[in-house]
């Protein structure tokens, strides 16, 4: 059985053993799993245009009728030549469907099978896992040195340059997801024009946006206790003309994706394996760990209660909504402040 780690896939695809004629690629990041997918079935025809030669096929269908898949991995091309398969991701099981070429491969068809996140006893995965001809490799969120390389790539790709300092700032901006990175730098390089250095202020202008990532520097502030943060965050949002209620609906929001989460946790699941799956921002990853880890179920849920009360105030009475406002972000950073200190 050979089971493949998250950075060792890129090698291994680069690389494929020859005895592997089924290939699973699944996890949280969609974009990366299309990535490889589309790579390597390129990498093994002859003409990725030829639709006789690079068959795509959908996953709902084949979970509908399972023989399907099997047909095509055994038909012998018209005109010979090498073959390559690739099944879109369905919510819908594909075991039976699999199955058969585990046991009995396609001679001539590399058969690649697109999954999103797959527990690690998902009966697919492990199939795929223990077949001597399959392969299952796992996509997560990029990793800060991973977003640097695509960074790096695609700047020299365009002829362009950027400083050390510059890239770092954009790939803080830049989330988990394999496929939005990539449009973003596009869209960075393309505002960029003619001039050959991408500078933080071409960053600045075109990815992400001011208010939001103030607004995420509040959120962060509240559940990690970090009062001077929080009080510099909501003097530039309020600087900004931000309503009171605006802010405390995106520390709810927040709230409430940190309780799902954390009941997840409560179930067995990985403060990381929770958090990965929130495609954050890279920057953001460590401090939300973090605060589910600090922060309980039942915390959550009286901070669920104190937000939507403060909120409904805010959206009643402007004035007085901004002082409840401030109090209860306040309220929160210090029981922020308590979790943190293990008190």
């Amino acid at each position: 059985m050979v089971a493949i780690k998250a950075h060792e896939a890129d090698r291994a695809l680069a690389r494929l053993d020859s005895t592997y004629r089924l290939v699973l690629i699944y996890g949280r990041d969609a974009g990366l799993v299309s990535e490889r997918a589309s790579a390597l079935a390129r990498a093994h025809v002859d003409d990725p245009s030829d639709a006789f030669q690079l068959v795509r096929m959908s996953g709902d269908e084949i979970a509908s009728d399972p023989l399907k898949l099997v047909d095509e991995a055994n038909t012998i091309g018209l005109f010979g030549g090498r073959r390559a398969i690739r099944v879109s991701p369905t919510s819908k099981p594909l075991l039976a469907a699999v199955e058969p070429l585990l046991t009995t491969p396609s001679k001539d068809a590399i058969v690649i099978v697109e999954a999103g996140d797959l527990q690690r006893s998902n009966p697919l995965r492990t199939a795929c896992e223990r077949a001597r001809t399959a392969l299952a490799v796992p996509c997560y969120g990029d990793a800060a040195r991973d977003l640097v390389g695509i960074i790096d790539e695609m700047v020299r790709l365009a002829g362009k340059t950027i400083d050390r300092a510059s890239r770092d700032h954009l790939a803080g901006l830049l989330g988990g997801d394999r496929q939005t990175s990539r449009r973003e730098i596009e869209k960075l390089l393309l505002y960029v024009g003619a001039e050959k250095t991408v500078s933080e202020t071409h960053i600045d202008a075109v990815v992400g946006d001011t208010a939001q990532r103030e607004q995420a520097m509040l959120v962060d502030a509240v559940f990690s206790g970090k009062l001077p943060a929080l009080d510099l965050a909501q003097a530039k949002l309020a600087g900004e003309g931000l309503d009171p209620g605006v802010m405390l609906g995106t520390v709810l929001r927040h709230t409430l994706t940190l309780l799902k989460a954390r009941q997840g946790m409560d179930a067995g699941r990985s403060a990381r394996d929770m958090v990965a799956a929130m495609r954050l921002p890279y920057p953001r990853i460590a401090a939300t760990e973090v605060a589910l880890s600090n922060w309980t179920t039942a915390k959550l849920m009286d901070a669920v209660t104190l937000l939507g009360n403060a909120t409904l105030a805010a959206r009643r009475d402007g004035e007085i909504g901004r002082a409840g406002a401030t109090r209860a972000l306040w309220t929160l950073a210090r029981l922020g402040r308590q979790t943190a200190r293990g008190e």
